[in-house]
């Protein structure tokens, strides 16, 4: 009777890891490649500074010694709307075209002509509507506003609340919108090699998808309940071959 209740016993166990271990261990770990030694050291080279696009609102703050020239109060929370042509209209100046600009370029340019207006002249400018979303198989998949210009891809997925354990990591996708252009970029978050590429820092209205592996399908979750049922019935007969055995 021993041998029997033996053979349950390995049974049961053998199928809790059989089901318990679908998604591979060595598919999990981030950066797996990376160099860890105490002196690594690697140069950030693949960062470039936000530009502008149309339908970006920037912000945009001015000071100066007769702040009053200005008169600019109905856009200071509402943000100036870069139109078609790649412009906006600001007070004193006009238009004034910042497609393609950065906003320290910008922030430069509305200072150099509000000179002619306004006792030294300081000026801010920001994207108020930077944000990114992620979705797909993640903790909190959402849209996400940035308060600064610089969010990386696991900053990003960090907001998100991770990626759950059946996400695939090898394979995340990032959808990006340029001069009305949609680009698909495929991301490996389990290669060091991430932190080099030209995509690790997001822009304004990127989407990262990430794919669930096949444990999420319908026939994933059909095999964990066929598993239940197995583990239930294999408990009852091993309850039942313990009582006959004592």
């Amino acid at each position: 009777m021993m041998k029997y209740l033996t053979l349950f016993r390995f049974f049961a166990i053998s199928i809790c890891i059989l089901f318990t271990s679908c998604s591979s261990y060595k598919n999990i770990p981030y950066f797996q490649n990376v160099n860890r030694g105490n002196s690594a050291n690697e140069a950030i080279d693949n960062f470039s500074p936000l530009t502008v696009q149309r339908e970006d609102i920037l912000g945009i703050t001015v000071s100066s010694l007769n702040p009053e020239a200005w008169g600019d109060s109905s856009n200071k929370t509402s943000g100036y709307r870069v139109d078609q042509a790649g412009e906006i209209q600001l007070p004193l100046i006009g238009n004034l075209k910042v497609v393609g600009l950065t906003t320290e370029n910008i922030s430069k340019e509305i200072q150099k002509r509000l000179t002619t207006y306004l006792k030294q002249p300081s000026v801010n400018v920001r994207v108020l509507n930077f944000k990114i979303s992620v979705i797909g198989d993640v903790a909190r998949p959402n849209i996400y506003q940035i308060p600064n210009e610089r969010v990386t891809v696991p900053e990003a997925l960090g907001l998100a609340g991770d990626l759950n354990i059946t996400g695939i990591r090898n394979n995340v996708l990032l959808i990006r919108e340029i001069d009305g252009k949609r680009q698909y970029y495929n991301l490996d978050l389990t290669s060091a090699d991430l932190f080099k590429s030209p995509y690790y820092y997001l822009k304004n209205n990127d989407v990262l998808y990430v794919q669930p592996d096949k444990t999420k399908s319908n026939s994933g979750d059909r095999n964990y309940r066929n598993a239940s049922l197995i583990l239930s019935a294999a408990s009852v007969i091993t309850i039942i071959l313990t009582s006959i055995n004592n």
